[in-house]
């Protein structure tokens, strides 16, 4: 093999090698183009997932607390309607009374 032969051959392989270089260099980028692209889907997705987690856990109090709330609202007109028709046989007891006591203090003074 002569002397030009093996330069030859030498130059061939250094270009090899650029371009296996070059190669890679790019294989490299496009690698970490896609792994940033696939942490900023993860982050969106995860995002996403953590929002709907938190909208149902608030529908799903909202929901315990609007049965709650009708449940006590329901109690307090039972309760108000006990105290209404409570204060109604009071309210004719103390008729009663005013009268008998009208009725006797007419009767002491005759």
């Amino acid at each position: 093999m002569s002397r030009t032969d093996i330069l030859t051959e030498i130059k061939k392989a250094e270009a090899d090698a650029d371009a296996m270089v070059a190669k890679a260099e790019e294989d490299k980028k496009s690698a970490i183009a896609e792994a940033r692209r696939d942490s900023v889907k993860k982050i969106q997705d995860a995002e996403a997932q953590m929002r709907s987690s938190y909208e149902s856990a608030i529908a799903s109090e909202k929901e315990a607390l609007n049965s709650k709330r009708d449940a006590m609202l329901a109690d307090g007109k039972t309760i108000a309607n006990g105290i209404g028709s409570n204060s109604q046989a009071k309210m004719q007891e103390v008729k009663d009374f005013l009268n008998k006591e009208i009725e006797r203090t007419l009767n002491v003074t005759s």
